[in-house]
């Protein structure tokens, strides 16, 4: 009996998951991510598992993205507990163990003097017990999932965001260009006509102190540049220095979509924002725990048949546990559910009134830029013209230089209200497409967000560690 008993214990034994030190290093982290770059072997893989061409002659807003969606450890940090979720449905379906107890015992009057008992414990869940587990876990699991794609959202948003300030301090930049030059013509022009006496000098002081204030606004653009490089680099999980020699591409980026209504953008929040799904998802986890809850006021059986080797007689034995719920009906418990289900439910009524507040904010906002844009262009044109007809107007003689240089300062700065309300537009775009959690201008898509690309694929052979 005891050879058996050795057997079965090494044979349990066996299967048993085994613990594999993984250590971790400050240093050696960093040092990992500093070797992030944007042209690694396992990211051009990725981008052609993708779809997208490699190399790139520049990186759109498409491209960022993916690579934020390849590097950024919020996803890592998101799929980990994806992973602790989707191994709690194991948990949820395991079966009790059964239990055995060996009780032997020594008679001192009458020989042979050892008496063997052994006995066993085998519980059987009853109630459905088991399935509401799994079906809670399983809900969890989805809610985990939608959190994922969630984190998967926001590091869009944050790429989406940067390159739009990238693009905005290169628009900004090259408008303070051609306003600094056009100021410097002007105050050229108004030195030789206060030589000649023609001006005060109070004119020429502001004509220098405009082009002071261009060129330092100039230097604060280059410094919002060189700022949103580095805030790209952290949108995307790589260190700042991957972003060197990197060509931007900022197409799309001056164009609007057609406006939606707010119908239109409620049943596309619907369809696609992760809160109210997985808000939906816990909710049904909640419901699954409450039946959990009241399936438990059900006792389990457990069955204990028994051997017993009496001093020489076999005596075999059948019994049955059935704890009585006489003095606790698991009714605290019940209650408990109950609260929980009331609050998952009350969490989704106000995630679902946070998003469509968003959404009724976000489309009024952008229907405003949108036209606040259309208009600056429309002025601009008017700019256009005026400077064209002081173009043609000093070419017959009608005019003078300073003219020009004037016109010319004048649609410098209507060129710059122009980036301005682009730019507004863009972020009241970007407000409307994290109301609704989808992309309304470009499109880029990774299947597969439970797999962290990054990771070598695992041969059938690998263990749990």
């Amino acid at each position: 009996m005891n050879r058996a008993l050795s057997i079965v214990l090494l044979f349990l034994l066996a299967g048993c998951v085994r613990f594999h030190p993984k250590p971790m290093s400050a240093v050696r982290s960093a040092e990992d991510f500093d070797r992030r770059t944007l042209a690694s072997d396992g990211l051009r893989h990725f981008f052609e598992t993708n779809h997208q061409t490699w190399p790139l002659k520049a990186w759109d807003l498409n491209a960022l993205t993916l690579a934020g969606f390849y590097y950024h450890p919020d996803l890592d940090v998101a799929r980990a507990k994806w992973r602790g979720a989707a191994a709690a449905i194991t948990t949820a379906g395991e079966r009790p163990n059964p239990s055995v107890s060996l009780s032997p015992a020594y008679d001192t009057t009458t020989p042979p003097p050892w008496i063997l008992g052994l006995s066993f414990d085998i519980p059987i869940e009853t109630a459905g017990k088991r399935g509401h587990r799994i079906r809670q876990a399983k809900h969890l699991l989805e809610a985990a999932r939608l959190n994922l794609a969630a984190t998967a959202w926001q590091v869009r948003s944050r790429v989406r965001h940067s390159l739009l300030e990238l693009y905005a301090a290169h628009e900004i930049q090259s408008a303070l260009k051609e306003q600094a030059e056009a100021q410097a013509k002007v105050a050229g022009f108004l030195e030789k006509q206060l030589e000649a006496g023609a001006v005060s000098p109070v004119e020429l002081t502001q004509a220098r102190i405009n082009l002071s204030n261009s060129r330092l606004t100039l230097l604060d653009a280059q410094r919002q540049e060189a700022e949103a490089r580095v805030q790209m680099a952290d949108s995307i999980g790589v260190p700042a220095g991957a972003m060197e020699g990197i060509e931007l591409s900022f197409g799309g980026l001056d164009q609007f979509p057609m406006e939606l209504t707010t119908a239109e953008a409620r049943r596309t929040a619907a369809l696609n924002r992760t809160d109210i799904l997985a808000a939906l998802a816990e909710y049904a986890a909640s419901q699954a725990a409450l039946q959990l809850e009241i399936a438990k006021q059900y006792p389990d059986l457990h069955i204990g048949p028994g051997y017993q080797l009496d001093q020489t007689d076999n005596k075999w034995s059948l019994g049955a546990t059935l704890t009585l719920p006489i003095l606790n009906q698991n009714r605290g418990a019940v209650a408990e559910a109950m609260a929980h289900r009331e609050e998952a439910a009350a969490k989704f009524v106000s995630v679902q009134a946070k998003a469509l507040g968003e959404i009724d904010r976000a489309v009024a906002g952008y229907r405003l830029a949108r036209e606040q844009a259309v208009t600056v262009e429309s002025l601009l044109a008017e700019v256009r013209k005026r400077q064209e007809t002081a173009k043609a107007m000093f070419e017959a003689g009608e005019v003078d230089a300073l003219s020009v240089a004037n016109a010319q300062v004048e649609f410098s700065v209507g060129a710059l209200a122009r980036v301005t309300s682009i730019l507004r537009a863009q972020q009241s775009l970007a407000g409307l497409e994290d109301a609704v959690q989808s992309p309304l201008s470009l499109n880029v898509s990774a299947p597969g967000w439970e797999k962290n690309p990054r990771e070598k694929p695992q041969t059938p052979n690998s263990k749990l560690q």
